[in-house]
């Protein structure tokens, strides 16, 4: 740092690495964009909170899921109050650990606090097949993740994951789902072709509208993606929009990233515009720790027999 006068860093290093490597970065006086999980040891990821928040300095952490832009557009529907107070959410095998916790943590919104946890596991012999991130042919088992989290207002969030889910065939399903006071939304299919249906009760009072999604291009026949627009067919709210911040250049030609890539480069953004204007990240240290503590806390409920585990989790 006195060397080249640098203000922030990426941590990137082996997963197992990450809570000493950001720890290091973190009391050396940097802001940092790190890798999940924040820390595999809870007691590192204490320390990188509590060392970035001695020295006022922002961590902003990869997770970059809730970000894709058809979450965005699901995140704000909910923050504009269509769908009421939401109750339960579900992480249905879109992604794992900390990643699936995040995407159902979201729909409840980052404030609520859990306070338990049941969990099951279990591991499977699957038939011999190819795996798409390798390419060999081989004997496949899986290892099943299952999760109730419990939260302090009586809301609740579900958890499911295999851990072959990014690289089988057999285990092509994505899902995840909110249920609200007003409405509900269900994304489902596969990871290239998802199937997002988003209801609220209609005019009549039984049945239900459905709300329709967009996707504006800066071109009619592609180029990147511009914004989400959510018709409502609410009278008082009929249009819902999130606006891609890297695709809206004027005079077109902007970069044509695919969603995950988006999500990743908002993960980017956070940090900057946090140090930039004096500001917190929009997700943060303190969220990407109560997610690894809640996948660990499932593997812990499970081990002991899906009995309930309290958090904070003992250090």
């Amino acid at each position: 740092r006195r060397e080249t006068g640098a203000i922030a860093g990426i941590v990137c290093v082996s997963s197992a690495a990450n809570g000493q490597v950001g720890l290091m970065a973190v009391e050396a006086g940097f802001h940092i964009l790190t890798e999940t999980p924040i820390a595999k040891d809870l007691l590192e990821a204490d320390a990188i909170v509590a060392a970035a928040e001695e020295r006022g300095l922002h961590v902003e952490v990869s997770e970059q899921f809730h970000r894709r832009p058809v979450e965005q557009i699901k995140l704000a529907l909910i923050a504009s109050g269509v769908f009421g107070t939401i109750y339960s959410s579900m992480n249905d095998y879109v992604g794992h650990g900390y990643h699936g916790v995040s995407v159902m943590r979201s729909y409840l919104g980052f404030d609520a606090r859990p306070i338990r946890v049941i969990g099951s596991v279990h591991d499977y012999h699957l038939e011999p097949h190819r795996s798409t991130i390798t390419g060999d042919i081989t004997d496949r088992s899986e290892n099943h993740q299952h999760g109730i989290v419990e939260f302090d207002d009586g809301r609740t969030g579900v958890f499911h994951w295999t851990s072959v889910g990014y690289d089988s065939s057999l285990r092509w399903w994505r899902a995840s789902r909110f249920y609200g006071e007003k409405g509900m939304g269900v994304m489902y299919g596969t990871f290239s072709e998802p199937i997002t249906e988003l209801t609220l009760i209609g005019p009549d009072r039984q049945g239900f509208g459905r709300i329709t999604l967009h996707r504006e291009l800066e071109r009619c026949d592609g180029g990147a993606l511009v914004r989400m627009i959510a018709y409502t067919g609410l009278p008082d709210l009929p249009v819902v929009e999130w606006r891609n911040p890297f695709g809206s250049k004027p005079g077109g030609w902007n970069p044509q990233w695919h969603d995950d890539e988006i999500g990743v480069a908002g993960c980017i953004k956070s940090l900057v515009d946090a140090i930039r204007g004096d500001r917190p990240v929009t997700y943060g240290a303190r969220q990407a720790l109560l997610e690894q503590e809640i996948t660990l806390a499932i593997s812990r409920s499970a081990k002991n027999g899906n009995q309930p585990v309290d958090l904070p989790l003992p250090r």
